[in-house]
């Protein structure tokens, strides 16, 4: 089954076996693919010694070390052919990925975005309040992951309006008026979650004690990029959520897991607060010491897996997070698939996600 006919599918729609074929399948041909269009991959895959015939389900496939893509040049297109180059997080000093998109994967990173976003917040493009700057969008052939989240859940706005200037003040006269015009309809809002808390919950808690109160219930936020510097403030994702509720009266709060390495392909929270992997990706958690699969609910290292990246070897990554298993098919929202949850980062791992490697100016 070709990544179209994939698209076609209800991203959680389907049960385990049906999934698995589809996906052992579709990960056979991406290994393929960059086996003979990428050097470098496909002298991996000989070091270690694998053939395509030992492959009998999705956790068999060999992973890359998501780090790798900091220290490689990965791609399985000709230099003409990349349109994007996409940049991970990093704080200062640290090497960033570098990830290479044809026409091809770019398109269908947005097309997968499209399908998964839409399954929570419904098919109708809404205004849309981006808690970020301008600036971070400036240079459209070098994202950075930053602003690759804010290009990718841009689709979703009818109307946009950024929330802070360049100096990561709230522009509370934009805000205003933009709340004022919109103020009978569904309105979404996207940041990255320290952003969110540093420079809009903070600054909103502050003008309501001076008597300026803004009213987000319509609202729906979509947050990501990591948890680390919040937690470490003593922040849980129930204060979180409570805290924007009563400064705001936002009801509807999403995390989403996602990197760079695999745009496109985020887990979504649901309303029961669990992430959930589409038909276009998968999850698996293993042990640390062997590198085995852990069991529902044991603790572990996150590897993914996605159906889109044919311009880069990212079919299969091994992340520097620690996650759980927590069910399969039996996700209380009625969503098929595997849900999960995200503890953090592995010890001694790099900071990267963009909340917390933005959250590292604030120490």
């Amino acid at each position: 089954m070709n990544f179209e006919e994939i698209l076609q599918i209800s991203p959680y729609s389907l049960e385990k076996e049906e999934k698995e074929k589809i996906l052992t399948d579709r990960l056979m041909e991406l290994t393929e693919h960059h086996r003979k269009n990428c050097l470098e991959y496909a002298r991996i895959l000989e070091s270690i010694s694998y053939h395509k015939g030992n492959v009998k389900k999705c956790s068999d496939f060999p992973f890359l070390p998501v780090r790798l893509f900091k220290e490689l040049s990965l791609k399985s297109v000709l230099p003409e052919e990349v349109v994007k180059t996409m940049t991970s997080s990093g704080t200062s000093g640290q090497a960033v990925s570098k990830i290479y998109l044809d026409r091809t994967t770019s398109s269908n990173q947005q097309k997968t975005m499209v399908k998964i976003v839409s399954d929570f917040t419904g098919s109708s493009r809404m205004p849309m309040i981006i808690v970020d700057c301008p600036s971070v969008v400036k240079n459209r052939t070098m994202f950075s992951a930053r602003g690759a989240g804010i290009l990718g859940f841009s689709i979703f706005g009818s109307r946009k309006i950024y929330a802070l200037d360049d100096d990561m003040k709230l522009d509370v006269k934009g805000l205003m008026e933009f709340l004022e015009k919109y103020k009978d309809q569904r309105i979404l809002l996207f940041g990255f979650t320290f952003m969110v808390w540093q420079h809009f919950y903070k600054e909103l808690f502050r003008l309501r004690k001076e008597g300026i109160a803004f009213d987000l219930s319509n609202g729906v936020l979509i947050h990501g990029g990591g948890w680390k510097k919040l937690i470490s403030e003593a922040v849980s994702q129930e204060e979180f959520h409570t805290r924007l509720k009563e400064v705001c009266g936002l009801n509807y709060i999403h995390d989403y897991y996602g990197m760079v390495e695999q745009t496109g392909c985020i887990s979504m929270q649901c309303e029961y607060g669990h992430l959930h992997a589409s038909i276009f990706s998968d999850i698996i958690i293993r042990k640390p010491e062997d590198f085995s699969e852990c069991g529902i609910g044991e603790r572990g290292i996150i590897q993914v897996l996605s159906t889109i990246p044919e311009s880069y070897p990212g079919h299969s990554l091994l992340t520097e997070d620690e996650g759980a298993l927590l069910g399969e098919d039996d996700c209380p929202c009625g969503r098929k698939g595997k849900y999960f949850k995200v503890m953090g980062r592995l010890k001694n791992a790099e900071i990267r996600g963009c909340s917390d490697t933005y959250a590292e100016k604030f120490k």
